[in-house]
């Protein structure tokens, strides 16, 4: 776990800081114990482009329908 642990937080790191600290506060405080579909869903979204996952972030975008839960997840305190 810890591999993939290293693995994801290095895809974590993007060209927005905003995005950055979305990403590894969702890795360090939720990751671990999110169901596998979350964690599938979180490793799909780390595939996505900056602009449309800072579009889904910012709500200038509605998510696809397997993202929305996740995307809310990640902006719910930010």
């Amino acid at each position: 776990m810890a591999v993939e642990t290293g693995r994801l937080r290095w895809r974590c790191r993007r060209g927005m800081k905003e995005l950055d600290i979305l990403l590894t506060r969702y890795l360090d405080e939720c990751y671990c114990t999110a169901a596998d579909e979350e964690q599938e869903a979180f490793r799909h979204l780390l595939e996505l482009p900056d602009p449309l996952l800072y579009a889904y972030c910012l709500s200038l975008e509605p998510p696809p329908e397997r993202l929305a839960a996740l995307v809310a997840r990640l902006t719910r305190n930010a």
